[in-house]
Parts: structure tokens; C-alpha cells; sequence
């Protein structure tokens, strides 16, 4: 194979993995005034390959026993989040009622 070939197999290759990064969790943003109080997580995800549900669900995975996660807020500043993962949702962990 030609080195041509090669460097377009591996960036292929690399651009066709760049979809199949799942949302994670990470630092969340810091309170603004009026949001609520409580546990924040924040979650990096691809906001034209993660669906609301994914980005839902790994928020409540991240919160503690009998919460709900509840968006607050959605930012896209790369300092926390990379290139590919450049959303970045923040969640408020509140006791469910």
C-alpha cells in the first residue's frame, strides 16, 4: 500500500470514530443567579451526534441515588470540553419528589 493509501485509511478511519464518542461527564459551569441550588454535573457531548436522551442519562448516572438530573444549562467552551465534544450540558442533582 502506498503511503498515500495509508495517511487516507487512517484518517478515515479517524474521522469515522469521531461519531462514536458518548457523552461523559466533567466539570460542570458555575452557578449563574436564578438557576438552583444543589449537586452539579456537567456533560461533554457531540451536539449533532448525541441525542437529548443520551446526554439525560449519563447526567442521572452522574448524580447521587433518588435525584433527577435537571438541565440548566448548555455552553460550548472548548476549555472543558475537546473539539469533537464541544457541547457541554450542566445539570442540578434535586431530590425527587
Amino acid at each position: 500500500m502506498s503511503r498515500r493509501m495509508t495517511v487516507m485509511v487512517l484518517l478515515a478511519a479517524a474521522l469515522g470514530g469521531c461519531g462514536s464518542l458518548d457523552p461523559y461527564a466533567t466539570l460542570p459551569r458555575a452557578v449563574h443567579p436564578g438557576q438552583p441550588a444543589g449537586p452539579r454535573v456537567g456533560i461533554c457531548y457531540n451536539g449533532l451526534r448525541s441525542s437529548a436522551a443520551q446526554v439525560q442519562a449519563e447526567a442521572q448516572r452522574e448524580c447521587a441515588a433518588n435525584t433527577l438530573a435537571e438541565p440548566v444549562d448548555t455552553d460550548w467552551y472548548m476549555e472543558t470540553c475537546p473539539l469533537l465534544l464541544a457541547s457541554r450540558a450542566t445539570f442540578v442533582c434535586t431530590a425527587k419528589k
